[in-house]
């Protein structure tokens, strides 16, 4: 049986090109990064990975570059999709690329339904056998799944492994599911990482988010398995107002991008259109911060 999931499993950014192609070439740096900052995994095709901006050719060469390049590192592969046919056909090709797992979001429903929702997630556990990582993100699916449901899930179906939880306050909701299914499920935060110290508190797994400097996160996490909270508070409070900073609403992906592209893990911080860029204004407040920060 596959080790369980813990610490961090890093959100990657898809890389594009000036032109808006994609940059495959840049997808090595960024799996150096994870391996070399202590990520226990990494996730590719979610939301901040511009998937809804890609093709379907698209999406396979992403999913074979990085497994191309993952030297045993798990990868779970985002495979959300408007209809369960669609989600159970992109959920088959990514375990037949070396998916470890596959991430799945609820789909939008125009009058969500537990029952239906429940179906969904059965029939793609049904059509793989690698786990699902049930991403819980009613911000951009506008479905919102109750602790009760999200027990449902985890006492039926034995793929249902592993929470993506992104619905705040993510600490109480913890908590509330904890009481219900114990660690039959592992939780990790997402929300680029700001929640992180209370998730861990509270119970949580690990972290699967974006964050730049991932190496932050890997920390935090060290610590607060070790025991050692206090010293997982200051690297946390060291980097808040970066993280918070680069997870801001419209523009978070933008920030990202440039953070990395400035740590030279991507070769252009490009942003695929409607998606916006970075202002100067942006780019000297994100250095400022960066300089507080000590990084």
């Amino acid at each position: 049986m596959a080790e369980r999931f813990s610490g961090v499993h890093w959100m990657l950014a898809t890389p594009f090109k000036e032109d808006e192609s994609l940059d495959t070439g840049s997808i090595p740096n960024l799996m150096d990064e994870a391996k070399q900052s202590g990520c226990r995994g990494v996730v590719c095709l979610g939301v901040t990975g511009e998937v809804a901006r890609m093709t379907d050719r698209e999406r396979s060469l992403v999913v074979k570059a990085v497994v191309e390049n993952s030297d045993g590192l798990p990868v779970t592969v985002g495979t959300t999709a408007a209809g369960t046919a669609a989600a159970v056909e992109n959920s088959l090709e990514a375990e037949k690329l070396g998916a470890a797992a596959v991430m799945v979001s609820a789909p939008v429903m125009g009058k969500p339904n537990d029952n239906a929702l429940f179906t969904h997630y059965a029939r793609i556990a049904d059509a793989v056998s690698i786990p699902i990582v049930v991403q819980d993100y009613p911000r951009t699916s506008g479905v919102n799944m109750s602790p009760e449901f999200i027990a449902r899930l985890a006492d039926n179906i034995p793929a249902a492994q592993y929470l993506k939880l992104e619905d705040p306050p993510t600490p109480p909701k913890i908590s509330a599911i904890r009481k219900l299914i114990g660690d039959k499920m592992g939780i990790f935060g997402g929300l680029g990482g700001v929640f992180l110290l209370e998730e861990l508190a509270r119970g949580s797994a690990g972290a699967m988010t974006g964050f730049a400097y991932p190496e932050a996160l890997v920390e935090i996490c060290r610590h607060m398995a070790e025991g050692d909270q206090a010293a997982a508070e200051r690297v946390f409070n060291k980097h808040l107002s970066l993280m918070i900073f680069e997870f801001q609403e419209g523009i978070g992906v933008a920030i990202r991008k440039y953070a990395l592209h400035s740590r030279g893990l991507i070769d252009y911080p490009k942003v695929r259109a409607p998606g916006p860029g970075v202002t100067q204004e942006t780019q000297n407040e994100f250095h400022r911060l960066v300089k507080v920060a000590g990084l």
